[in-house]
């Protein structure tokens, strides 16, 4: 350790005498420590440069990094510690030209509160501070006399002011029968005080201001006779239009669904193909000679491939339906003209071919109300409806107690007496109308299905659209894929006239699907064209 003499500073020299002013003794020498004066430094190396003193002023690290932005008792008061930043400095050499010579003091002056707060080790004197902070700012705040739970009142003050809804509104609405908005009267139903707090509330003969918001807005509801049991009916007044819209539209949309699916020609055709597909497939099982197969089978034609792995029955069902359906299209076109196609051109089969194609995939839209109706929650509905139906007994029940007994000739009183008379005509229509509906749905699963649940008719629709979802696929895959070029045989180029018209019409290609599923295409022509001719 260094002496205390080595390091203090040299003494200012005395301040001159002012003229006339007589010499005062001679100060006492300074005390001997035994240590002589510093020695001289050492003499240079030969050869060495001695060192330049920097040019212009002189700057601190913390001005050259930026921190230098207060003033000269700020830059030396301690400072926060901050989280690390980890990089790799590079040592400035002042005898080469570098970017880091071109930074200036002041250039660049940073946030040194903003820095401390983001990036800065939380100590615990800041924290003490937070901590008089939060209670300086409990102090500021208002206290108020807490009738209702804390976190109810809270709630409720909040909502009030988000809806921007007052006392008077709520209070108006509750004697005139005025309509509030409907998320309010869930809320405030919610947020009913219990009966121990509604008799503190009442029991309160303090100021009015003591209170805090969500109980002065209570205190005045509370005298309001049955106050939470009319916000129920002006709630049950307010939302029923819309219930009943809801329900009606539901029922409308099952209707149309059932005989959509009742009075499809092109999905009774589809069953009918897949009917006697399936009977073929199944040929020498017990599985074999069915008469009809729940719906649920549609679903699984795509899981049954051919030899080639890519091609599924539905493939080959949807392709058979087209080749039936352009028949159909090509015998039209036929009777239409009132003569004979002596020939069909490769041009005219791909023409029939495409027409088969859009009346399969037409089926997904001639099905647009059930894939509507199996999107409905059948719990929902009937739930919807037996509230509707509960919550008109109790608005009547509460116009002939309750307000009958107060003897109140306010507009609430009228308003719910003629809204009663009104809810019941609807309520009651109703009712009537989802037996109907629920009949003709059930009616439409046995329809199908033979003696089925209750709910199956809901579930047919669920199938179905399933089901149209995986054929749109499919017809979608068989207009993108390639067509083979009809080969016609020799045997119809040198006698033309040897076979019939309708013969001429079929597709003289050999079918690609006849090498998937050969026992069904050698039987294709007796089971199609015989329902070909019959709709005809």
């Amino acid at each position: 350790m260094k002496p205390a003499s080595a390091t203090m500073a040299p003494q200012p020299p005395p301040p001159p005498m002012p003229p006339g002013a007589k010499p005062g003794p001679r100060p006492p020498p300074p005390p001997s420590t035994g240590i002589g004066p510093p020695r001289p430094p050492p003499p240079m190396p030969l050869g060495s440069k001695v060192p330049r003193p920097p040019s212009g002023p002189q700057r601190t690290a913390n001005a050259i990094s930026g921190e230098g932005s207060g003033s000269v008792d700020d830059t030396n008061a301690p400072k926060a510690k901050l989280k690390p930043f980890f990089w790799d400095k590079v040592a400035a050499n002042p005898d080469h030209s570098m970017v880091w010579n071109q930074i200036k003091s002041g250039s660049f002056q940073f946030n040194e509160e903003m820095i401390e707060t983001l990036f800065g080790y939380a100590s615990a004197d800041k924290n003490k501070n937070d901590k008089r902070k939060d209670a300086s700012t409990q102090e500021s705040v208002p206290q108020y006399i807490q009738l209702l739970e804390p976190k109810k009142a809270q709630n409720l003050a909040i909502l009030l002011r988000a809806l921007n809804v007052t006392t008077e509104e709520v209070c108006d609405a509750l004697r005139e029968g005025n309509e509030l908005p409907v998320e309010l009267l869930q809320t405030l139903l919610k947020m009913a005080p219990t009966m121990d707090e509604e008799l503190k509330l009442r029991m309160f003969n303090g100021e009015i201001s003591q209170l805090g918001p969500a109980e002065r807005f209570l205190k005045v509801l509370v005298d309001i006779p049955f106050a939470f049991k009319r916000m129920e009916v002006l709630l049950y007044m307010c939302s029923l239009y819309e219930e009943v819209t809801f329900a009606r539209e539901s029922f409308e949309t099952l209707e149309v669904a059932c005989k959509e699916l009742r009075s499809s020609r092109l999905f009774l055709k589809l069953l009918e193909a897949v009917l006697k597909t399936g009977n073929r497939m199944n040929d020498g099982t017990f599985r074999g000679g069915a008469q009809a197969f729940k719906l649920d089978t549609l679903l699984k034609l795509s899981d049954v491939k051919g030899v080639d792995g890519k091609t599924t029955l539905l493939h080959f069902v949807v392709q058979e339906i087209i080749r039936t359906e352009g028949l159909r299209a090509a015998r039209a076109a036929r009777e239409n003209k009132g003569s004979l196609v002596e020939d069909v051109s490769t041009d005219m089969e791909e023409h029939f071919h495409n027409l088969g194609l859009e009346v399969v995939s037409r089926l997904s839209s001639e099905l647009e109300n059930v894939k509507k109706a199996a999107a409905i929650d059948a719990e929902t509905l009937t739930g919807t409806v037996a509230k509707l139906g509960h919550g008109l007994l109790k608005a009547r029940d509460f116009l002939k107690s309750e307000m009958k007994n107060t003897n109140e000739q306010s507009g609430f009183h009228e308003a719910l007496k003629s809204f009663v008379h009104n809810a019941e005509v609807d309520v009651t229509s109703l009712l009537e109308e989802e037996k109907r509906i629920m009949a003709l749905v059930k009616s439409t699963g046995d329809y199908f299905h033979g003696n089925a649940h209750k709910d199956e008719g809901l579930r047919l629709f669920v199938i179905v659209r399933d089901f149209l979802i995986i054929l749109d696929k499919v017809c979608k895959e068989v207009r993108n894929a390639p067509r083979k070029p009809v080969k016609t045989h020799k045997n119809h180029a040198s006698n033309p006239s040897s076979s019939s018209s309708e013969s001429r019409l079929a597709p003289t290609s050999p079918d690609p699907h006849q090498k998937l599923f050969n026992a069904i295409a050698e039987r294709r022509m007796e089971n199609f064209s015989s329902s070909s001719d019959d709709e005809s």
